[in-house]
């Protein structure tokens, strides 16, 4: 079992509205002339009524002429860093383990084939004579209560006894215990300083979590800036949250170097590769609007269509958008209708397809409705 293999995020216990911390203008849209791809229209389907969704021009197009490449006014990028949202939410598994050529470690060895008991026996003759890594292993044994009764005071003792002793992982979890005061008394100083040291000493969940503490408490850009060091780094070993806030401040901070504004699409790609629903629905937009690099409806469509399946509620509003307007796939009313349904069901207003979805007849509305009913999320 690696030392850092605990991927938590800080809870709500910042007490901090962090969605209100800063206001960041969206990414740029590409001005780019290259028309919407457009799928032609199924024989059996419905024409789609083209004055239900509006459009909006690109900038610089004349008055009065309605541009080949004007996007419908649901379909534009995030703005600002919306990972705040995600503090608290479970960050997905931890990447594959890089290869280990240092010395064996027979406790964790024995932990890592189930022999718990072992593992534990081991441990706890290191971990008396003051080795961070036994103790740190014998808190997540007693934690989970594995090889022994489960005891969160005990395991609190020795995350305690590790984050003295400078083991990363435990100075994370340590952290987490005084920030939350479970088992422990509550010391948000201490928890933010145990936090700090694990972040640099490599700890990439604590990296991506001290820089969370620092956008909080240094509102505006002054604190983006001393946290994207820390999310980069975190990003580097794999944690999604980080990588599509590294994507994010890459696009809207100023003065960032060319040739990392140039890397912004790639690292949101691994956010959206990783399982993250949010960033896949912003990989769909970035390719739909061309931000960061070539327009690609096909692109967009794709990842804004998992996105969707996996239950993301924005994601199924930008759908139902494209398949109005055609973009990376054929006009299709009963699916557009669809995904509206389930996105207003789930508490998202929108005028414009709520007027689309009116102007359709009673059998396209009750086809979009069934298959609405039979939606599961992927």
């Amino acid at each position: 079992m690696g030392s850092n293999r605990s991927l938590r995020v800080i809870c709500g216990s910042l007490g901090v509205a962090l969605a209100a911390l800063i206001s960041l203008p969206p990414a740029a849209l590409s001005q780019s002339d290259q028309k919407a791809i457009t799928r032609p229209l199924e024989p059996d389907n419905q024409p789609i009524k083209s004055d239900r969704v509006e459009t909006r021009p690109v900038a610089g197009a004349a008055k009065g002429n309605q541009p080949a490449d004007s996007q419908p006014d649901g379909i534009v990028p995030s703005s600002g860093v919306n990972v705040y949202q995600r503090m608290g939410a479970a960050l997905p598994p931890a990447p594959p383990e890089k290869p280990y050529n240092g010395p064996i470690d027979e406790a964790y060895g024995a932990y890592q084939r189930g022999l718990y008991l072992t593992a534990l026996d081991k441990a706890l003759t290191r971990a008396g004579e003051g080795d961070a890594a036994a103790q740190t292993l014998v808190a997540e044994m007693t934690t989970k209560g594995q090889g022994v009764k489960r005891d969160t005071k005990a395991a609190a003792f020795w995350y305690q006894k590790a984050a003295e002793g400078g083991d990363p992982a435990a100075m994370f979890q340590y952290s987490l215990l005084l920030m939350s005061g479970r088992d422990v008394p509550r010391d948000k100083k201490l928890a933010d300083e145990y936090m700090r040291k694990a972040a640099e000493a490599g700890n990439s969940s604590a990296q991506f979590n001290w820089a969370q503490i620092l956008v909080s408490e240094n509102p505006g850009e002054k604190g983006l800036r001393l946290a994207l060091p820390f999310y980069e780094k975190s990003a580097a070993q794999g944690v999604a949250d980080a990588q599509y806030a590294v994507a994010q401040l890459y696009m809207t901070l100023k003065d960032v170097p060319e040739e990392k504004k140039a890397q912004a699409r790639t690292w949101l790609e691994r956010a959206a590769k990783a399982g993250f629903d949010t960033a896949q629905l912003d990989m769909g937009l970035w390719y739909v609007n061309g931000v960061a690099g070539e327009r690609d409806y096909d692109k967009g469509f794709q990842w804004i269509k998992i996105a969707a399946s996996r239950g993301n509620v924005a994601a199924q509003n930008k759908l139902a958008h494209l398949y109005i307007n055609a973009l990376g796939t054929r006009p299709n009313p009963v699916e557009a209708a669809k995904w509206y349904v389930l996105s207003r069901r789930a508490g998202l207003q929108d005028p414009e397809l709520e007027d689309f979805y009116l102007g359709i007849n009673e059998e396209t509305q009750k086809k979009a409705i069934e298959a609405a009913n039979r939606f599961r999320r992927g």
